[in-house]
């Protein structure tokens, strides 16, 4: 519905909404991703995939989870932007820009996803074919391989600098200056309004990195295990069904381009 109403209705094409699109667009690749198998998991009380079907499925997965990081951090920049420098914001965020940056966070999703494939596509799996997870994650991969896994964790330290890190930094800088700038309105009203701009997106960054530092920092040991599992359910599945709840049920433009797309889809009806 949002990537449709962003193309459709042009009084709400912004760079704000161009990204939205996308990211409506990367949680739809990562529910078709994830969630037909699950549910063929919990019906049939397990499921069975090829080595070269987890395999993709882990690819497609990783390459949704660092696109998501990465718009997410490009979101803060628009919003900063916005916020910080209105009056140069329409002149520094054009629409080339905005393309740049998308394929840019595409590309580097693909590119970063690469390597673990790669080191995954070389592994020996002697043990238990039986994967501990409803999805083919990196860790419960590795739990099954009888090959030396260290080139995999050595890789994951290098990849979440650009992938997790410095996104994470980022953000925490644009909306650090974001609040500065907040303060320092003087009307109430002006206050509110621009923090309402940004609040949308500070939630569901909150909510999608708080879920990613629990489970991948976090030591996957003992009771930590199955919490981390239950977490995962949070980003592959919560995140994805509460972005567009949050950013069309709270964006006033929003609902006004789906109310104004109904009335012209019932005027050529009748």
């Amino acid at each position: 519905m949002i990537f449709l109403l962003v193309y459709s209705s042009h009084h709400i094409y912004s760079p704000m909404y161009f990204f939205l699109s996308h990211l409506s667009f990367n949680d739809i690749l990562l529910t078709t991703i994830i969630l037909p198998e699950m549910l063929s998991i919990v019906l049939k009380g397990g499921s069975t995939m090829s080595i070269a079907g987890c395999f993709t499925q882990f690819y497609f997965f990783e390459i949704s989870t660092i696109e998501e990081c990465l718009l997410l951090t490009v979101m803060s920049y628009d919003r900063y932007l916005a916020i910080c420098n209105p009056l140069r914001y329409s002149s520094i965020m054009d629409l080339k820009l905005c393309v740049c940056l998308v394929t840019i966070t595409w590309v580097c999703g693909m590119l970063f996803s690469l390597p673990h494939i790669i080191l995954f596509s070389q592994m020996i799996f002697c043990g238990s074919n039986v994967i501990n997870h409803f999805f083919c994650d990196m860790v419960p991969l590795l739990r099954l391989s009888c090959s030396d896994t260290s080139g995999n964790g050595v890789v994951s330290n290098v990849m979440s600098v650009p992938v997790f890190f410095c996104p994470l930094i980022c953000i925490t800088v644009t909306y650090t200056n974001i609040l500065l700038s907040i303060l320092r309105i003087s009307t109430t009203t002006g206050r509110q309004k621009a923090f309402s701009t940004c609040s949308s997106h500070l939630a569901v960054v909150g909510l999608y990195y708080g879920t990613l530092v629990f489970n991948y920092l976090v030591p996957s040991k003992g009771k930590y295990s199955y919490l981390q599992k239950q977490v995962s359910v949070l980003y592959t599945m919560v995140t994805p069904l509460l972005n567009p709840i949050i950013y069309s049920l709270r964006n006033e433009e929003i609902r006004r381009a789906l109310m104004s797309f109904i009335i012209k889809r019932r005027q050529r009806t009748f």
